[in-house]
């Protein structure tokens, strides 16, 4: 059945079989065909639309992009109306210049809320040997105002305020109403006021040479403040009577801000006398105590809290004193009977441990321009309260 069906199919001629076998082949070949112009309309098709789709992410980013610009110009207007804004607010802001971190202090409480003064002497540097750099006479030249103590205490600022533009405002402390200064100490059992540039080179020969020229140019009035202590921030009441001179004339430079002024100055009143109430009642127990200091700066937290050093001694805290210095030093500190020896953050451990040499002295610490603390609002606060604590803590023996 097999053999009868193959040759049923098969042509019954040569000449058949040739057409049959043409015939084929052009089916192959049109099959062919067909499959490979499908294949080519697909391939055609997937890339138009490719490209359709290519097309229309492009036209959605840039209507995307134009939406975004549109936006953005709203925002960048808002953006330069602030930096023109905060431009315009630090034109305006008051530019006030302080030297002491203590006045600092005051002054900060002060102007809280409408600006911050600008520190001269900051870090462990000490008013009384400042060196003045290009920025900060420059600060003090552009300044509004520009608050000291007094010549005696910032020796640096005796140059530039002469040549001050009339536009900046000086106020020197010293000569503010309300304040009480005080002669300094020395004679008997107080030794020569000097300050740390002076300790080092104590000399008859130093006092000889440098005299005409450090005098040079001063007037009277310049030497009545010089024979008075400076450090008059450490009395509460002066402080008080710092805020009154600088709240006027803050309010008069700024009058949009007076009421702000004001009204930080009352706040900062009630705090002093408050403090003033604490420091008393923690040295009541003490009261009577003697003791020593290396530098003569604490007069006025003694008078207004009822205190009494002993003397004082005027050692360099750079220059290892003689053997016939710490002598003379030892026995004066059991003359008097010292309960503690107080010192500076600048003198070194050893030479302390040096001076007590032989006594019964505790020693204790006073830093009375806030050298090791850290400039700010609190600044004021925290130095008195140290102080009456380092105080209380020494001549009580707590330790």
């Amino acid at each position: 059945m097999a053999f009868a069906s193959r040759v049923k199919c098969a042509p019954t001629s040569a000449a058949r079989r040739a057409v049959w076998v043409r015939q084929r082949a052009v089916n192959g070949m049109l099959a062919l065909l067909a499959s490979r112009r499908l294949d080519h309309f697909r391939t055609k098709w997937i890339q138009v639309r490719r490209q359709k789709m290519r097309q229309s992410i492009m036209l959605e980013r840039r209507s995307d992009s134009i939406r975004s610009q549109s936006a953005l110009v709203p925002w960048v207007a808002s953006v330069s109306a602030l930096i023109a804004a905060t431009a315009a607010s630090a034109a305006d802001a008051p530019r006030v210049v302080v030297t002491t971190k203590p006045i600092h202090s005051l002054i900060a409480n002060i102007m809280e809320g409408v600006g911050t003064p600008i520190l001269i002497v900051d870090g462990s540097a000490s008013p009384h040997t400042f060196t003045l750099k290009p920025s900060s006479a420059k600060a003090i030249n552009e300044a509004d105002i520009f608050v000291r103590v007094s010549e005696a205490v910032e020796p640096f600022s005796r140059k530039i305020v002469a040549a001050l533009p009339a536009k900046v405002t000086l106020i020197t402390l010293s000569e503010s109403k309300g304040v009480q200064l005080l002669d300094q100490r020395e004679g008997g059992t107080f030794e020569e006021h000097l300050h740390d540039d002076a300790r080092a080179a104590h000399s008859e020969t130093d006092h000889k040479q440098g005299g005409s020229e450090k005098n040079a140019g001063k007037t009277e009035h310049d030497h009545e403040h010089e024979a008075k202590d400076g450090h008059i921030w450490l009395d509460p009441v002066n402080a008080k009577a710092i805020v009154e001179t600088v709240t006027a004339a803050l309010a008069q430079r700024y009058p949009a801000a007076a009421d702000t002024f004001r009204a930080n100055a009352a706040r900062l009143n009630v705090k002093l006398d408050q403090l003033t109430a604490d420091i008393m009642t923690n040295l009541e127990p003490v009261k009577s105590r003697p003791f020593i200091i290396f530098h003569d700066a604490t007069q006025y937290f003694e008078k207004r809290f009822g205190l009494q050093a002993a003397g004082s001694i005027t050692i360099s805290p750079d220059v290892q004193p003689s053997a016939k210095r710490l002598t003379a030093v030892r026995k004066k500190i059991a003359q008097l009977g010292a309960v503690c020896v107080f010192t500076e953050p600048s003198f070194q451990p050893k030479l302390v441990a040096a001076v007590i040499e032989g006594s019964t002295s505790r020693t204790g610490e006073i830093d009375a321009e806030g050298i090791g603390l850290s400039a700010g609002n609190e600044l004021y606060f925290e130095l008195m309260r140290r102080i009456s604590r380092n105080l209380q803590t020494c001549l009580s023996g707590d330790r």
